[in-house]
């Protein structure tokens, strides 16, 4: 890439319904030139407005975000939707809160989305497993053959409980804050952000534009009791050791990441952006149908079909 990046930050994101719970679940590790800071406190339609700011400030600038932006093909296609972004002006509509409403008395519940106090629907149990999942949900989480062509990566996968977006209920859900992120990933993109990988990344124009990557937070941290202080603690120690991107953090930052999961998941997946940082200009649009459609998580090494 010609052109550095001039900032990047890593949103650990919130599907909560009260702006307190969003103020306190939704975290953003931010680096700019060097300069690492961790914010919160922000509600989601803040943190959108603010991310558009920094953007108009920072055009080469990279935002990762911790959710899934999109659905399976299959599920795109049943709703009349020939792109990505047509799904999330579905959603954006107010179909989104209909399929998290738990009950709805306007239309008959979709009982595919399910979730306590619902249980998995059996058409997404043994062999219709996949159905449930897209295709980089499977690949990140279901690849043995990681251990012998990738162990790195495969040591980050190992243990991680695959999650569809279709579970908006329950430990570990992703649909909840997924169907409330696609609102605002279309906002961010009707302002200027190209967003991979249904676009190309455009950071090293003329006039640069800001890009937006889907990410998964456990991915990026790897194997860690992320809810225990102690564990966050000795990860971050273990890493000021072994990478010097963690040397210039201050204490301040430190200490957030120390008292708060989701501030600790926004730091780190932002040092993991930041090591990899080279890559994002190379990231080209895919050229795979179905991943046109479903999206890719952004992982080290990753470029897409």
């Amino acid at each position: 890439m010609r052109h550095p990046l001039e900032r990047i930050v890593a949103v650990d994101w919130s599907g909560r319904v009260d702006a307190a719970g969003q103020r306190r679940h939704i975290w953003a590790g931010v680096w700019t030139g060097g300069k690492v800071t961790l914010e919160g406190g922000r509600t989601r339609e803040e943190l959108i407005a603010w991310l558009m700011d920094l953007a108009r400030e920072t055009p080469r600038m990279v935002v990762g975000i911790d959710c899934c932006f999109s659905f399976p093909a299959w599920f795109l296609a049943e709703h009349g939707c020939r792109t990505v972004f047509d799904f999330w002006r579905h959603v954006a509509a107010g179909q989104g809160e209909r399929w998290l409403a738990r009950e709805c008395e306007e239309v008959k519940r979709d009982e595919r989305f399910w979730g306590k106090p619902h249980k998995r629907p059996a058409q997404f149990c043994g062999e219709g497993l996949h159905r449930s999942m897209r295709l980089t949900d499977m690949d990140n989480k279901f690849a043995p053959h990681l251990v012998a062509t990738d162990p790195e990566r495969a040591a980050k996968v190992r243990g991680i409980t695959p999650k569809s977006p279709f579970q908006i209920g329950g430990s570990g859900s992703v649909g909840t804050g997924s169907l409330r992120a696609m609102p605002f990933l279309l906002r961010l993109r009707e302002a200027g952000f190209r967003v991979w990988p249904f676009e190309s990344a455009a950071l090293a124009a003329k006039r640069p534009q800001p890009l937006l990557v889907e990410m998964y937070t456990r991915l990026l941290t790897g194997a860690v009791a992320k809810s225990n202080p102690v564990a966050r603690s000795a990860y971050l120690a273990a890493k000021r050791k072994t990478d010097t991107n963690y040397a210039g953090i201050s204490r301040g930052v430190l200490a957030k990441a120390l008292g708060s999961e989701d501030a600790f998941d926004a730091l780190v997946c932002a040092m993991e952006m930041v090591r990899w940082q080279g890559e994002f200009g190379r990231l080209r649009a895919t050229k795979d149908v179905a991943l046109k459609l479903e999206g890719i998580t952004w992982r080290p090494g990753v470029q897409g079909h």
